[in-house]
């Protein structure tokens, strides 16, 4: 069946929006009576059946829920500066939407070379990817914030900065990471976070950390973070 992204269902019959319909009656050339899957991201899965196919305002009826209890046991926050070129960004996005991130957060700092985002065009790769996988999660997705900001928020869970200078203090993620702790990591930009935010960091309760043996671009940086965190837990 074809997925539809649906946040706010409060009844068994409701109407698509716009975008959806258009791509299930003009695109996939859906008709009345075929099934199709509904997610709102926020833990169920409807299997519904098409009432009404007009092209801008498709109807659907709900014939049967499956609901995910909760998220998984533990919350995955990833702390990314956005790439000057925006498709590695998104690129990063759509995998960690497929991975199972609980939340993005784009940050700025001081080797940034992408100072602003439109959130809206990221927030529609999350959607795709998060249909796509079928997941009953879809990830939070937060304005871009300094790092100043970033490093006072108020986590409860382990935190880390991952970086690339050599230290005596950092330690590879998978050495420190015990499963099913909460976790922010980190991730800084094209050109690395400067050594006064790594000690700024580790002053707000940071731990130092590398991802991998070699040195990754920074989406892939993000990428790899994730799927340690998601391996570790499986």
């Amino acid at each position: 069946m074809h997925t539809f992204y649906t946040p706010d269902i409060k009844s068994n019959f409701l109407t698509l929006s716009e975008s959806e319909s258009k791509h299930c009656i003009k695109v996939l050339r859906l008709n009345i009576g075929d099934k199709v899957l509904l997610i709102d991201g926020k833990g169920k899965q409807y299997t519904a059946e098409i009432t009404d196919n007009h092209p801008k305002k498709c109807s659907v009826k709900i014939i049967n829920v499956q609901q995910k209890k909760s998220r998984k046991n533990f919350k995955l926050h990833i702390a990314i500066a956005p790439t000057k070129n925006i498709s590695r960004f998104e690129f990063f996005s759509e995998k960690a939407a497929e991975i199972g991130t609980d939340a993005i957060i784009p940050f700025t700092s001081r080797y940034s070379e992408r100072k602003t985002l439109k959130t809206e065009r990221i927030e529609k790769v999350i959607i795709s990817a998060t249909k796509q996988s079928k997941a009953f999660f879809k990830p939070d997705l937060y304005e871009i914030i300094s790092f100043d900001e970033l490093i006072k928020t108020n986590f409860n869970g382990e935190k880390y900065i991952a970086h690339c200078y050599n230290s005596d203090t950092k330690r590879h993620i998978k050495e420190i990471y015990k499963k099913g702790k909460d976790v922010l990591i980190l991730i800084g930009p094209e050109g690395d976070f400067s050594k006064n935010e790594i000690q700024q960091a580790l002053l707000q309760g940071f731990k130092e950390i590398s991802v991998s043996e070699s040195r990754l671009r920074t989406e892939t940086a993000g990428i790899v973070a994730c799927q340690i965190i998601d391996f570790i837990n499986s």
